[in-house]
């Protein structure tokens, strides 16, 4: 397993988000690979200084071209790190840091998962997560670090200006974004008190 930092929109390596690229073994009579190896992702966490978290919940959400999910994270007591794969089709991926003390508080790191590249983003509590979906159906896979908690369910807006994430909307041709109404109301960072954030 190959596990590279990803750059900011200034250019920075950011602390905490890895992408990992599995090792594949493939002939004409297909492919395999290992989508989670617990020892082999513990070793990568600790080789980049991160603790390892005790994966309790997998997620599994369909998605058409267009659908924006996010961006969510989970306060304390139950921060989610979430370990992301798109199984069917292409996505987006983006985590936001969120942590205050962190130099990249407020900025973003995002990747094309696919099918296709089997890769994966580790996106460690402290983030808010989302995806926009790039194909006409994308079936997204992750493991959560916590279980769901609605007390401590956030978001914060998709197009926040002061994110100024850069989503591939050209990818979508014609297909406007669509989102929940709970994603569509969520604030913007600048908005959000201390108390929403992490240390």
């Amino acid at each position: 397993m190959q596990a590279d930092r990803l750059l900011t929109g200034r250019g920075v390596a950011m602390a905490g988000p890895l992408l990992l690229t599995p090792r594949v073994f493939g002939d004409a009579r297909g492919f395999f690979f290992e989508s989670w190896n617990q020892r082999l992702f513990e070793q990568v966490l600790m080789a980049d200084g991160q603790p390892a978290p005790g994966f309790v919940q997998d997620n599994h959400s369909r998605s058409c071209r267009g659908v924006l999910r996010g961006l969510h994270y989970q306060l304390p007591p139950h921060p989610q790190g979430k370990l992301v794969r798109c199984a069917v089709g292409e996505i987006f991926d983006v985590a936001v840091d969120l942590r205050r003390s962190s130099p990249s508080f407020g900025q973003w790191v995002g990747a094309v998962l696919s099918a296709e590249n089997r890769q994966q983003l580790w996106v460690p509590a402290g983030f808010a997560h989302g995806f926009l979906t790039l194909s006409d159906h994308a079936e997204v896979l992750y493991k959560a670090s916590a279980f769901w908690s609605q007390a401590c369910e956030r978001g914060i807006r998709w197009d926040d200006p002061a994110l100024a994430i850069a989503w591939p909307r050209e990818a979508l041709g014609e297909t406007a974004i669509q989102l929940s109404e709970k994603d569509g109301a969520a604030p913007e960072l600048a908005g959000l008190p201390a108390g929403e954030l992490f240390p």
